[in-house]
């Protein structure tokens, strides 16, 4: 076994470091964007167009030079994804010094965590990661994930969201509630992109249950 345990991290509130101002910190950055993660830091004397746009455009922070070990503190997560190996190895070590939960480019040895290829669909996320013993199939996979998970799952998860909740508050048996979740996710690709009212829906499955067809 590799040692790695796969869990979903919550970045609102976290600083977030990457090193590095070529592609690969360019993903990273994009990707914490696309998690939500409200304070991005890059580290770099210099940038990509992209990277530059999102300082312009104010979504990410960055301090241009070498890497120095000030620029850990306080960070919660950090990439080091410079194009020299030797200071990823630096950042990597005094992080974990740190106790900071970091990943090196393409070393995997190296990391506290691995970054997988993930698909987002709203709520829905997927993510596949080889664990560094092959990127390119995590990447084909991704894109067979992507293609069977269209753009309709992002509705789907909305309303199951909207559904929940409503189930929280309005129904008291704990197994009616398991129950009336489990036949919602089964159906809920079944309602199309029309509009629907949630009190019906929730009536329809009540009467389903009450009618034995669970």
């Amino acid at each position: 076994m590799n040692g790695f345990y796969p869990i979903v991290l919550q970045l609102k509130g976290k600083k977030c470091v990457v090193f590095g101002g070529g592609g690969i910190a360019q993903r990273k950055l994009l990707g914490l964007l696309e998690a939500g993660a409200d304070e991005i830091w890059v580290i770099s004397p210099a940038y990509t167009p992209v990277i530059e746009n999102l300082l312009a455009e104010g979504k990410v922070r960055s301090r241009r030079g070498e890497y120095t070990i000030d620029d850990l503190r306080s960070a919660w997560l950090v990439f080091a994804a410079t194009n020299n190996k030797q200071v990823n190895e630096e950042i990597a070590a005094d992080a974990q010094k740190l106790g900071l939960w970091v990943n090196v480019a393409d070393e995997a040895s190296s990391s506290s965590f691995i970054s997988p290829s993930v698909v987002r669909r709203g709520d829905l996320l997927l993510a596949v990661t080889a664990s560094g013993a092959s990127p390119a199939l995590s990447m084909r996979i991704k894109q067979q994930l992507a293609a069977q998970y269209g753009a309709e799952y992002e509705v789907m998860l909305t309303r199951l969201r909207r559904l929940r909740e409503l189930v929280r508050i309005s129904i008291t048996d704990e197994r009616k509630r398991t129950t009336i979740l489990k036949l919602a996710a089964d159906e809920a690709g079944q309602l199309g992109h029309n509009d629907f009212d949630l009190d019906e829906w929730l009536q329809s499955l009540l009467h389903r249950i009450d009618r034995g067809h669970t």
